[in-house]
């Protein structure tokens, strides 16, 4: 997302404690995009890693098992959310990568591919408004991603908990991410000095939203 400013990126290849970690990159959300496979490249290969990726519109290999558990790790790429997920499930990467994650293998993504590993999450996938969106569940409680970067994810975020369609969860800035270990949130990052995680839930006087401690890398 940020391709000249890689500290998000380079914090995930570190917690590896590799010296080349393998990184696959999966844009499914973007209809496997030729384009932001190009940018992916073009932002990997400056940094110490082996990069590669999955499409499954032409899938490298019928094995998708032993390629996703040949990486230290998967990166999920932002689109639609929930065509994602119905391809996943159809090629069964779902089970694949919760293998993978109960593995120790490091799972990250930006937009999409941040909300896909919650219980549910605010997305644009339908036209219209936002919208909640049942999601993997490796992770529980709710997310939302753009909160400062699209006018209508906070606002939304707040109408759908106050009308009990989602509940509560982390929302996060553009450049701000969650580090979850197994499924307890170790901290808070970000790659932008501004940019913050919330703890956004109901109350009884209507939504509460917390600012974390969110630790700036720069």
């Amino acid at each position: 997302m940020e391709p000249d400013r890689l500290l998000l990126d380079r914090y995930v290849l570190d917690l590896t404690g590799k010296v080349t970690p393998k990184v696959l990159f999966v844009p499914t959300a973007s209809g496997d995009s030729q384009g932001y496979i190009i940018n992916f490249y073009a932002a990997l290969t400056q940094l110490p890693c082996r990069p590669r990726h999955l499409i499954l519109f032409n899938p490298p290999t019928a094995d998708l098992r032993s390629l996703v558990m040949e990486q230290d790790i998967v990166y999920v790429g932002g689109g639609n959310t929930k065509n994602m997920l119905a391809l996943w499930r159809e090629w069964e990467l779902d089970r694949i990568f919760r293998e993978a994650w109960e593995q120790g293998k490091i799972l990250c993504g930006v937009s999409a591919g941040s909300i896909c590993w919650f219980d549910e999450g605010v997305t644009d996938s339908i036209p219209g408004p936002l919208t909640p969106l049942k999601c993997l569940g490796f992770l529980k409680g709710s997310n939302c991603p753009h909160y400062d970067g699209e006018a209508e994810r906070r606002p939304s975020y707040h109408r759908l908990m106050a009308e009990g369609r989602i509940g509560p969860g982390y929302a996060a800035d553009d450049g701000a991410a969650l580090h979850y270990i197994g499924e307890r949130r170790e901290k808070c990052i970000s790659s932008r000095a501004q940019a913050k995680v919330y703890r956004v839930e109901k109350g009884e006087g209507g939504i509460i939203e917390t600012v974390m401690e969110t630790h700036y890398l720069g």
